[in-house]
Formats: structure tokens, sequence, C-alpha cells
């Protein structure tokens, strides 16, 4: 009689139960080194952050001066959203009380921002978009956040973290927060995907998915259509490839992490291009596209500029601009060949036209 008890709650369930994110973290690490206490400290305040921004979403509509614009715009010149403020000084709240990382930098913050009293000790730069999608929060839409955790190199005397300025091979640890339904936290330290669920009851994220891979090929595709006409023609012919082909389906929140979490489960590809008059587009490199990029890799698929791997491009200034195809390895590839093809065509125009002017 006992044992049938105790077999009605199956032994995965209460092993998955006992998984945190800080054992998690933990348990990448061969050994218990500095440096994997270190990781997991500064990931339990990712955590901390993400537990108190989930706090405030949900209880948004209710509190006065929660939604809305706050009349100023950021060093992106965009609109600041007071949810944007209030996440941006949790994450500086949440690490000045860390004792590890020295620097944080922020989409919403022009320069870097110091923690003196943590530099001596703590060599890291947490890189991060503290909401992401902002617009959707007061419609009560999924947002997110990104992060990414970079060494330190040298001093940086002159503060102005140019030593940032370097390829997304330098990320130690990246990953999203989701604020949704449930809030999901994913992050990688270079050995697979691994995703979490937060479990109010508890307050503690536990382990829902452990080396998530993406599908090589999946039906969505995911881009803001809106911005067909400001699109080079390359872009513009595989949208209208997928229109003509069965089997692909439109999905487009306006939240990247929301768009790219569905792509990381189910598959497919997401675009954020370049216009005729922003080439750049509009995602900032370190804080968005080189930190889901790493995620993509390390989950199977793929992350491209449209012309080159998004972790080998070195950024000029810290809130440089990248334009973003990711997702399934196959659906970034076949992107990535109409753009190789339109540029081929393109540069043999050009050399037909200077042959007929000779």
């Amino acid at each position: 009689m006992g044992n049938s008890g105790q077999n009605l709650v199956p032994e995965y369930s209460l092993d998955r139960d006992c998984t945190t994110l800080s054992r998690h973290v933990l348990q990448q690490f061969s050994s218990f080194t500095t440096e994997a206490q270190d990781i997991s400290a500064i990931m339990s305040r990712v955590a901390l952050a993400a537990k108190l921004i989930t706090r405030r979403l949900s209880r948004a509509g209710l509190m006065a001066g929660a939604l809305g614009f706050t009349g100023e715009t950021n060093v992106q010149g965009e609109s600041v959203k007071k949810m944007d403020i209030y996440a941006n000084d949790v994450f500086i709240s949440v690490f000045k009380q860390s004792g590890l990382v020295c620097r944080l930098a922020s989409e919403e913050m022009e320069k870097p921002y110091y923690i003196p009293e943590n530099c001596p000790i703590g060599k890291y730069t947490l890189l991060y978009d503290p909401i992401d999608g902002s617009s959707n929060v007061d419609i009560n839409l999924n947002v997110g956040a990104i992060f990414a955790l970079r060494q330190q190199q040298g001093d940086d005397i002159d503060q102005t973290g140019s030593d940032l300025l370097q390829n997304g091979h330098k990320q130690i640890a990246v990953g999203y927060v989701l604020y949704g339904p449930s809030t999901v936290l994913v992050y990688s330290l270079g050995k697979g995907v691994h995703s979490f669920i937060l479990d109010p009851s508890l307050g503690e994220f536990i382990l829902a998915e452990e080396n998530i891979q993406i599908p090589t090929h999946g039906p969505v595709y995911s881009v803001n259509e809106g911005n067909y006409w400001q699109w080079e023609e390359s872009i513009r012919e595989y949208i209208r490839y997928v229109h003509r082909h069965e089997g692909y389906t439109a999905r487009y929140s306006g939240a990247l992490v929301g768009d790219f979490h569905r792509i990381l489960l189910q598959g497919g590809v997401f675009l954020y291009p370049g216009t005729v008059k922003n080439p750049a587009g509009k995602l900032r490199l370190l804080y968005e596209s080189a930190p889901l990029a790493f995620l993509a890799e390390q989950a199977g698929g793929k992350a491209s500029t449209g012309t080159e791997r998004v972790l080998d491009v070195i950024p000029e200034k810290i809130h440089q601009r990248s334009p973003l195809v990711i997702g399934s390895v196959e659906d970034v590839k076949l992107v990535e060949s109409f753009i190789q093809d339109w540029t081929r065509r393109e540069s043999e125009g050009v050399r037909e036209m200077s042959a007929r002017n000779k």
C-alpha cells in the first residue's frame, strides 16, 4: 500500500521541482570554482530583477504612474516609457548590491553605469535591454528583457566602455526573460540553452527544459511587414516567396523576445532587416542581436546580419545597430540566399552598364 502511494508522484517531477536556476548554473561548471560561484550569484541577481519587474507588470494597470510615456527620449531617440525607467532602475539597484558587477550598460543609458564599490573585485559588465517591446505594456501584451555578461578587459580608466567593442564570442552568459502568462527565463553559458519558469508560490525559477534545440526548419516568419516599401528589394522578394508558397505563417508581436521565443521552440525565422534609409536597422547589436545570436547558435540555429554571422560583428560604438535574421538554419539560409542573389544581380547590372558606357 505504501509503495503504490509513492508511485502517484513520478520521480522525474520531484527531481525537476528541485532544480532551481542557481543550482542549474552551478551544475554547468565541472567544479565549484570562484568563477562558478560568481556566475551563479550574478544569475541569481538577474532572476531577482525579473521577479521585481514581474510583480510590477502584474499590477501596472492598478498603479498610478506605472503606465504611459515619461515625455523624454533615450539615447536612441526613442520615446521612453515609465516601465523602461522602472526596469532600468531595478537592474541598477539589484546589481549595486551584488559586489560582482563593475559596470552596467543599457540601451536606456548613454554611457555605462559604474558601481565603484564593486570594481576592485567584480570584473564583469552586464549589458541589458530592461524592457524589450515596451509599447506592449500599456495594452497588456507580452514584453521581455535581454541580458549578456562580459568580462571587463583592462582598467577602463576613461570609463568609456571601449573594451566592450568586441564580437559576440566574448559573451560569457546570455539570456532573456519573457513576461507573459508565466514568467520564463532562458539562458546559456555556452553549454546549451535552458529554460526556467517562475513559480510564484516558491519565488523560484524552476527548470522547464534543458538543451533546447531549434528545429532546422519551421513554418513561422516573423517580420514587421508594415516596413515592406522601406526594405531593399531582396527582402521584398523573400516576402513575396513566402506569400506564394504553402506552409508559412506570419507571427509578429512587436516584442523581439516573444517572437524569438516562439521560433526557439517551434522553428522559423525572425527578421528585422535594414531599410534603404537606415541600412543598419533598428536593433542594438550589444543588447539585442548578439545575445540572441549566442542563444540561437547554442540551440543549433543560425543568426545573421543577412551578409555575415552576427557573432563575428565587431561594433564601433556601444549603441550600434545591426540588421538581424535569426532562427532555424534552413530558414535563415533561405533569406541569405535572396540577399546574395540580389547582390550578385546588382553587381552584374553595374558591370553591364559600365561596359556599355565604354
